[in-house]
């Protein structure tokens, strides 16, 4: 599933080439997709509206319509978003075509069909995406120490399961969860209320500073974004131990190790991230 940078670089990709352009006509190939309201009221709604940007909440996208609508978008675990010509080969599994103003095509396609669309008109509060259940953003001004303690502090599950909590952190996933409490030295079994002080301060400045590092990561032009169809990832070779169970830690040497926490996988070194408080 694609996490926080993946989502935060396909809106950045995205969003410059759908501004201002309005939906002329909805190709619907797979009516679930569309989560909220139906299909055909949907298309109805949609239809003739004109795009003003694309945000991110988590691992959302929130793409803003002049009217003050919101179509939000969940890719889950497969779920792509392209921006095409009319003429271009379609992916296989594509199940919503939105054609554009100018002759361009916006199309959403998902080999697992788990991806989500939802459209709220302006002022209908959100009780469908789930995304004013999020907790706060890891790249916002006011995420720290301090709001991690109030947040998780208290908490006698595995810090491992603490950083997945999209409650209490918006867009952390299992694969930056791993690098995060590498860079932090911060053994993914231990219980969140073990940590000191010293240590929530040094995961809210390794938190963003790790986050916006693989979305630089994966920036890309159109072009490339287009040429790869969305598959875009491009952050396995700078991750650290997430995937490399086995091989050396780059730090210190020893073998990475792999264990279950919370039914997710993760990867750690034994020696960097060690099971007892740093003071």
């Amino acid at each position: 599933m694609p996490e926080l940078p993946e989502i935060e670089a396909i809106r950045r990709v995205i969003e410059p080439q759908m501004q201002g352009l309005a939906i002329e006509r909805i190709a619907v190939g797979r009516p679930e997709v569309i989560a909220h309201p139906a299909a055909g009221e949907f298309c109805g709604l949609i239809t003739g509206q004109i795009f003003a940007g694309i945000e991110r909440r988590g691992k959302f996208l929130i793409l803003r319509m002049e009217s003050g609508d919101r179509l939000i978008l969940h890719l889950r675990m497969t779920g792509r978003l392209l921006v095409t010509p009319a003429d271009y080969p379609e992916e296989k599994h594509t199940h919503l075509v939105f054609r554009l103003s100018d002759g361009r095509e916006l199309r959403f396609s998902d080999t697992r069909r788990f991806g989500r669309f939802w459209l709220l008109r302006q002022g209908e509060a959100d009780t469908y995406s789930g995304v004013e259940k999020l907790g706060m953003e890891p790249l916002s001004p006011d995420f720290s120490a301090e709001y991690l303690f109030a947040a998780l502090g208290k908490r006698k599950k595995a810090l491992k399961e603490c950083l997945l909590d999209q409650s209490a952190i918006a867009g952390i996933g299992n694969i930056y969860s791993d690098e995060i409490l590498f860079a932090a030295r911060i053994h993914p079994a231990r219980p969140a209320n073990t940590l000191t002080r010293k240590e929530w301060r040094r995961l809210a400045e390794v938190i963003p500073k790790l986050l916006l590092f693989f979305i630089q990561a994966d920036e890309m032009s159109p072009e490339e974004y287009l040429e790869t169809r969305g598959q875009h990832y491009r952050n396995a070779p700078f991750l650290r131990v997430y995937g490399r169970e086995g091989g050396p830690c780059p730090v210190c040497g020893t073998a990475l190790r792999r264990m279950v926490i919370g039914g997710r996988s993760s990867t750690f070194c034994p020696n960097c991230q060690r099971k007892e408080p740093d003071d």
